[in-house]
């Protein structure tokens, strides 16, 4: 009887070891499937080679909360973000008047997305006053209108938008902030919040101008 049991016993190990083994050979076929799948595509993609040339780039304020989160406790409130494009200049003229019609970027007097491709937005965590208007926490399109010594930068709530499509019948709130010059030439365009006593500064960069948009919240 002994005996009878061990040779069950035996064989019952064989048999498992069997049904293992054939389930780890189905779980290592799997994987080498999913491997073939995961081959990154070929670099003579198309979608690769035309890479935009102006890519989306994403400030907060306060600056590098994102990654400050994941490390650090305690921090202030995130308060504003801004995802825009960054173009670059690449020798053309910025900002000109209509007499130019080659190698420019931007006319004068004319609607600006404040960058390249769709539409940039703004949005704020907690309400906020800009230039004596109140803006509510939310998420705006934010564009401009350029003049040599003075923008004009508009609020609105038509979201996910095309950057050249603005519906001027959802504009909110428009301020106009002063022309400033740059130390040094800004080649990328470029939207950094900087702290400031009554909350921060939104400062808008390109070529040899900017301006600064005083946002408090305190």
């Amino acid at each position: 009887m002994k005996c009878l049991f061990r040779t069950i016993t035996i064989i019952c190990f064989f048999v498992s070891a069997g049904i293992f083994i054939s389930c780890q050979q189905q779980v290592n076929k799997v994987a080498d499937e999913n491997k073939t799948m995961r081959i990154p595509v070929s670099v003579n993609d198309s979608s690769i080679l035309t890479i935009d040339k102006s890519p989306m780039d994403m400030s907060y304020f306060p600056e590098d909360y994102p990654k400050d989160k994941m490390i650090a406790s305690g921090l202030d409130n995130l308060v504003a973000r801004v995802i825009y494009s960054r173009p670059q200049k690449n020798g053309r003229i910025i900002f000109t008047d209509s007499s130019v019609n080659k190698n420019f970027i931007q006319h004068y007097g004319k609607e600006w997305r404040l960058g390249a491709n769709e539409a940039t937005e703004i949005e704020f965590f907690k309400p906020v006053t800009i230039n004596g208007k109140n803006l509510l926490k939310g998420r705006y399109i934010i564009y401009c209108i350029p003049y040599p010594g003075k923008w004009k930068i508009i609020f609105n709530d038509n979201l996910f938008s095309w950057g050249l499509h603005m519906d001027k019948t959802k504009d909110i709130a428009e301020i106009e902030l002063p022309v400033i010059t740059n130390k040094d030439e800004i080649e990328f365009f470029t939207m950094q919040f900087q702290k400031a006593a009554y909350g921060c500064n939104l400062v808008i960069a390109w070529g040899d101008i900017k301006v600064t948009m005083p946002i408090n919240f305190n």
